[in-house]
């Protein structure tokens, strides 16, 4: 399950998982567990929400957040 942390237009950006990374022809964004990219909860959401749905209008860009598998590949650096 990919994680994304989803720049928002006008606001922090949040952080949650998706089952899917998102198609082109998606209008609509379905982030699972929201949160703030610091981990806390979500001022304007009430506690209990699991599920945000998010319109591609109002999002700038997302990043795609590295699994731990990814994060394992070792590179060679030159010093």
């Amino acid at each position: 399950m990919p994680t994304l942390l989803v720049h928002v237009m006008n606001d922090d950006p949040l952080m949650g998982e998706v089952d899917n990374l998102p198609n082109p022809t998606d209008q609509f964004l379905i982030l699972k567990n929201p949160r703030r990219k610091d981990g806390k909860d979500l001022a304007f959401i009430e506690a209990n929400v699991t599920t945000l749905i998010w319109p591609f209008l109002r999002i700038t860009f997302i990043e795609v957040m590295p699994t731990g598998e990814e994060e394992e590949i070792i590179t060679f650096v030159r010093e």
